[in-house]
C-alpha cells in the first residue's frame, strides 16, 4: 500500500529543497528524497568546497608574494593540507545540515533518507518505503564523468568528488581535462604547492570560450608555473612503480608524463541511469 503525497521531489541539490519547501508552504503534502547528502553536488563536492579551497589556495599565493607588497616574512611558506581540509569540511558541514533541518522542519514535508527508485508513473519505491503523487520531480543532479581511457582500470585516480578527500600535497598532480573543473583544481594545488600538468586532447583550454579567452587563462596558468600540454588526442594512462604515466601523444615535448596523481576532470553525466525511469517511459540518458 503506497502513502500517497501531492508531490515527490527525488534529490535535495540546489533547486530541490526550495521547490519542496515552497510546495509544502502552499499547503501541498510533499515527499522529499536523498540518498546520499543533503544540500546536493553544490554543498557537498562543488561550488562551496571548491571555493573554499580556492579561497585557502588564494592565501597562500598572497603570502609568497608578500615581499611584493613590502610585507616581509621571514619564514618560508608552508601548507598544512589536514587543516585546510578541516576548514572546508567545517563550511560544507554549515551548509550541508542546515539544508537538512530546514527540510526536517518544514511542515507538511517528509524526509525519506534512502535510494528512490520509480515503479511507475507516479509511484517511488523508497527501500521498503512505496510512495505515490501525481506530481513527481527528478533533481538528482550529476556526477563526474569517467572516459574510457585506455589503462585506466589498472591505476587509482581521482575525480572532483574524491578530490574532497584529499589531506595531502600531491607532488604532482596530473590533470586530464582543460575546462573549468580542472583548471580550477590546477591553479590550488599549484598555489598550494604541489608540481602541476594540465592534459587537454583539444587545442586550447575551455573550447567554449573565445581565443582571446583561452589564451589569455592559459598565460596566467602558465605564469604561475603550471605545465599545459595540448592536443593530447591519445590520451593513455599506466601504472609506473608508485607513480601514473600519462601517455599524451603530443606533437611537441614528451610523449609521457609521470606524475604521483591522477585527477579526471573531462565532464558531467546526469545521476539518471539506476532511477528506474524505463519503468515511466522518460529516458535516462
Amino acid at each position: 500500500m503506497a502513502t500517497k503525497y501531492e508531490a515527490i521531489v527525488i534529490g535535495t541539490g540546489q533547486a530541490g529543497p526550495p521547490l519542496a519547501v515552497r510546495l509544502a508552504g502552499a499547503g501541498m503534502r510533499v515527499a522529499v528524497i536523498e540518498r546520499k547528502r543533503f544540500g546536493g553536488t553544490c554543498v557537498n563536492t562543488g561550488c562551496i568546497p571548491t571555493k573554499t579551497l580556492v579561497a585557502n589556495a588564494r592565501a597562500a599565493h598572497i603570502a609568497r608574494r608578500a615581499a611584493d607588497y613590502g610585507v616581509m616574512i621571514d619564514s618560508s611558506i608552508t601548507i598544512d593540507m589536514k587543516k585546510v581540509k578541516e576548514r572546508k569540511d567545517a563550511v560544507v558541514r554549515r551548509s550541508n545540515e542546515g539544508v537538512e533541518k530546514w527540510l526536517k522542519s518544514t511542515e507538511n514535508l517528509t524526509v525519506y533518507e534512502g535510494h528512490g527508485r520509480f515503479e511507475d508513473t507516479h509511484q517511488v519505491r523508497v527501500g521498503d518505503e512505496l510512495l505515490e503523487a501525481d506530481k513527481l520531480f527528478i533533481n538528482v543532479g550529476a556526477r563526474a564523468s569517467t572516459p574510457p581511457l585506455p589503462g585506466l582500470d589498472q591505476v587509482r585516480y581521482l575525480t572532483n568528488s574524491s578530490m574532497m578527500d584529499v589531506d595531502f600535497l600531491p607532488e604532482h598532480l596530473i590533470i586530464v581535462g582543460g575546462s573549468y573543473v580542472g583548471l580550477e583544481f590546477g591553479q590550488m594545488y599549484r598555489r598550494f604547492g604541489s608540481e602541476v600538468t594540465i592534459v587537454e586532447m583539444g587545442p586550447r583550454l575551455i573550447q567554449r570560450e573565445d581565443q582571446e579567452v583561452s589564451e589569455a587563462i592559459r598565460e596566467i596558468l602558465e605564469n604561475e608555473g603550471i605545465n599545459i600540454r595540448l592536443n593530447a588526442e591519445c590520451i593513455a594512462v599506466e601504472k609506473h612503480g608508485e607513480e601514473v604515466a600519462v601517455n599524451v601523444d603530443c606533437s611537441t615535448g614528451d610523449k609521457k608524463v609521470l606524475g604521483s596523481h591522477l585527477l579526471l576532470a573531462v565532464g558531467r553525466v546526469p545521476n539518471t541511469a539506476d532511477l528506474g525511469l524505463e519503468n515511466t517511459g522518460v529516458g535516462s540518458g
